[in-house]
């Protein structure tokens, strides 16, 4: 029987949003402007020396939308305070390592499918250190119990045993039997759930293309379900797709030819430019790379751990440039009493789960403002759990990215994790050389429950998952879009206050 007798993460919780407005990102970027009327878009900067005239923003949340967002701003001279109520910066990003073992306990790696990551990237010289996976086209899906290549391309489609051939006609005939004018002639696209037409049409072979291609991509990636998801929001870049060509499946095979088409032009490009911006990479030693290097560009000093925000009071008449933001924080001192003040900022960008907003206390001139406009976010459960078997004592191992499990499938042959990222297969300086390091995800949508069950009952679940999907048997030994969000945040308040001392001029 196979049950690790040492588990790193014992059972890390998290959370991903997944109603209709919640993105993939955890933490949500709300940034307010002191002359406005409500709370909008705004923007800051200011040295001594520039003609701002040193004015200041506070950052709440130590994310990394919140970092790059604080790190953009200082970059163009602003003075800024981020506040944080954990004890860490990095939110849900944080590295670990034991052992010889390195693990991430929440994202595992990033794109750089938006410029100001790769801007990002580039500006904090962490180009030579990312670090690609090995083999990482090679994703799988659990199928009939079994761990099945997922189709890189249409060929592969054609022969793979994940659909069936009924199943592959549809998905393939999809984009010429699309009707989308109806969506073209009223010059907006209505805010689908992800399955779009697929689910409108449940037929049997196009319920196969939810089951076992949407379905587990979206609890992989987020914990959620295609029936709760908003594409826009959650999956921005298949809702792009959607919106161009009328249909994802035709926009994902153009998009993909015209990817080839623009690597042919610009070949092994310098970095910023000809990079393959949808490949995956993490960072040597961990995403917390990214962390590190954010916080020391910001400046220890200018960050403060253990802060909470309590209120945040706009002073302003919504009509001059006069005015700013009081804000009520409260820290502890070296014997653990509460310290609460009062801090005055021009501008404040907001970059901390909702779950956190909603407790904060919001006035404009005194009066209570009432954030009605804030989307409802289901924050779902999800905990991983990563461990470590020699690899002499797993029979089946699987070379590529990970697998995939379906929610069907957890249902037909009692699995009950999410999927599995092949850790030490994606990166082997996870492991030591006699090693292999998994990364097991449970909860989300359909097994809330189980998130957070005891660590060995998680233990026992996962060890279960893994016997039979990687035949283990033996006793096993004991990680793009808001880097994105918040660095446009910081963008518009600079542009705010930059109006602003133009009107006092």
């Amino acid at each position: 029987m196979l049950s690790p007798a040492t588990t790193f993460s014992s059972s890390s919780s998290s959370s991903s949003p997944s109603r209709a407005h919640a993105r993939a990102p955890t933490r949500f970027a709300v940034v307010a402007s002191a002359r406005a009327a409500r709370f909008r878009p705004a923007r800051a900067m200011a040295a001594s020396d520039d003609p701002r005239g040193g004015r200041s923003v506070a950052v709440v949340g130590a994310g990394v939308s919140g970092l790059a967002a604080a790190y953009r701003l200082r970059k163009r001279g602003v003075q800024v305070t981020v506040f944080e109520a954990a004890d860490r910066a990095g939110g849900k990003i944080r590295t670990n390592s034991e052992g010889g073992f390195i693990w991430d306990e929440g994202a595992n790696t990033m794109t750089e499918s938006e410029l100001e990551a790769s801007r990002l990237i580039d500006d904090l010289g962490l180009q030579g250190k990312q670090q690609y996976p090995n083999s990482q086209h090679k994703r799988y899906i659990v199928k009939d119990g079994a761990p099945t290549l997922i189709p890189s391309d249409p060929i592969a489609l054609m022969k793979s045993t994940v659909l069936s051939t009924k199943s592959k006609l549809k998905l393939f005939l999809e984009p010429f039997l699309y009707e989308k004018s109806s969506r073209r002639t009223s010059g907006k696209v209505s805010d689908e759930h992800l399955m779009l037409q697929v689910s409108l049409n449940a037929t049997l072979e196009k319920r196969q293309v939810v089951d076992y291609l949407i379905d587990p991509f979206v609890a992989g990636t987020s914990g959620g379900d295609p029936e709760s998801l908003s594409i826009r929001h959650a999956f921005p870049a298949l809702w792009n797709l959607e919106n161009k060509y009328g249909s994802v499946i035709a926009g994902a095979i153009l998009s993909k030819l015209s990817t080839k088409g623009d690597s042919v032009k610009t070949g092994g490009a310098s970095p910023g430019k000809g990079r393959n911006k949808r490949v995956s990479f993490s960072f040597h030693g961990g995403m917390q790379s990214l962390i590190d290097a954010l916080h020391n560009e910001v400046g220890d000093g200018n960050v403060k751990l253990g802060t909470e925000v309590l209120s945040l009071a706009c002073c302003c008449d919504g009509v001059s440039s006069s005015g700013g933001w009081s804000i009520s924080v409260d820290s502890k001192d070296a014997k653990g009493k509460d310290l609460r003040k009062n801090q005055s900022f021009d501008a404040v960008i907001m970059t901390a789960p909702l779950s956190n907003v909603q407790r904060m206390k919001f006035t404009k001139g005194g009066v209570p403002f009432v954030l009605d406009f804030l989307p409802k976010v289901d924050y779902l459960p999800l905990s991983l759990m990563v461990t470590a078997f020699k690899k002499e004592d797993v029979k089946k191992p699987l070379e590529g990215f990970g697998a995939l499990i379906p929610y069907k499938e957890q249902q037909k042959h009692g699995l009950k994790t999410l999927g599995t990222l092949f850790s030490s297969m994606m990166f082997p300086d996870r492991a030591p050389n006699d090693q292999y390091l998994y990364t097991s995800f449970i909860g989300g949508s359909h097994n809330r429950d189980l998130a957070g069950a005891p660590t060995a009952i998680l233990k026992q679940l996962v060890t279960s998952d893994l016997r039979k999907l990687l035949g283990n048997n033996k006793d096993g030994l004991a990680v793009g879009n808001v880097i994105a969000s918040g660095s446009k945040a910081a963008d518009l308040v600079i542009s705010y206050l930059e109006s602003c001392t133009d009107q006092d001029n």
